[in-house]
C-alpha cells in the first residue's frame, strides 16, 4: 500500500477535476481508486489504512519514478485538513486552484442544485449563508470529529475569502511544498499550466490532445446586481490576497 505523493486540495468548483484527469493521463502519475478520497475532512475515522488502500501503487512502480494522488476539493476549505494531512503526509506536494470568487460561488450554487440539494435562489441562498453555516463552523471548531453537511454544502461566499484558507495550509506546509493555480489561466492556457504542474511533481510531461473540461456545465448568467454587490463584497479580500502572494488576479470586475 501506498501514500499520495501529491493532493489537489481545491477549491471546489476551480478545476479539480480537469486537472485531476489531465495528470493521470500522464504516463508516470497512477490514480487513486477514486478522485475525491475525503480522508482529511469528513472520512479521517476510517484510518490510516483505509487511505493507503485508496492508493494503488506498488513498491516496484514507485522505484521506477511513478506517483500518485488524489483531489478532494473541501480540504482547502475544511479547518483540519491541513494539519491531518501534514503529520500524515507531510512531504506531499500540495495543488491549490483559485477560482473568482463570484463565478466559484455561481458555479458551487448551480452544482448543488444539479444534485437537487438546493431549492433556494441564488440571491436567498446567499443571503442565508451564514444562517445554514455559523453555528455548524463552531460545532466543528468544538468537536474535530464532528461533520457538517450544511458547512459543505452551503458555504458559497465563505469558501471564496482564499486568504486564511491559504494561510492555513501554509502554516503546515512548506512553501515550496505548495503550488497555486489561478484557474482563469489554467482554463486559457491548459498545456502550460499541465507542464508546470508536471515540473513540480516530477514527472516527464506529455502534451495533450485535448483540453476539453471535465464536468462542466451551463446555466443561466448571474443577474448583473448580484454581480456587482458580490465584486464588492470580495473586492477587499482578494486585495489583501493580492498582497499575500504577490500576484494581482485581475478578478475586481
Amino acid at each position: 500500500m501506498s501514500l499520495p505523493d501529491f493532493i489537489i486540495v481545491g477549491g471546489q468548483k476551480c478545476g479539480t477535476t480537469s486537472l485531476y484527469n489531465y495528470l493521470i493521463n500522464q504516463r508516470y502519475i497512477v490514480p487513486a481508486k477514486t478522485k475525491e478520497v475525503h480522508y482529511f475532512d469528513v472520512r479521517f475515522s476510517q484510518g490510516l489504512s483505509w487511505y493507503k488502500d485508496k492508493f494503488p501503487l506498488s513498491d516496484r512502480r514507485k522505484k521506477r519514478g511513478f506517483i500518485t494522488g488524489e483531489a478532494s476539493p473541501y480540504y482547502l476549505f475544511h479547518p483540519y485538513a491541513a494539519k491531518r494531512a501534514a503529520d500524515t503526509v507531510p512531504k506531499a506536494k500540495i495543488i491549490v486552484l483559485l477560482r473568482n470568487p463570484v463565478d466559484r460561488a455561481y458555479s458551487h450554487y448551480h452544482h448543488q442544485v444539479r444534485r437537487g440539494k438546493e431549492s433556494l435562489s441564488f440571491e436567498k441562498a446567499i443571503r442565508n449563508e451564514r444562517a445554514r453555516t455559523h453555528m455548524e463552523q463552531r460545532r466543528m471548531l468544538r468537536n474535530k470529529n464532528y461533520n457538517s453537511s450544511k458547512h459543505r454544502l452551503y458555504s458559497y461566499m465563505a469558501r471564496g475569502i482564499y486568504l486564511n484558507q491559504l494561510k492555513r495550509w501554509r502554516k503546515h506546509f512548506p512553501k515550496q511544498q505548495i503550488m497555486i493555480i489561478q484557474s482563469e489561466d489554467f482554463y486559457k492556457n491548459t498545456n502550460a499550466v499541465l507542464k508546470r504542474v508536471t515540473r513540480f511533481l516530477g514527472v516527464p510531461y506529455k502534451a495533450l490532445k485535448t483540453t476539453k473540461p471535465y464536468k462542466s456545465a451551463s446555466y443561466e448568467p448571474m443577474h448583473p446586481k448580484t454581480r456587482r454587490m458580490l465584486v464588492h463584497y470580495f473586492r477587499p479580500h482578494n486585495r489583501q490576497l493580492y498582497r499575500y502572494l504577490g500576484t494581482d488576479f485581475g478578478w475586481d470586475w
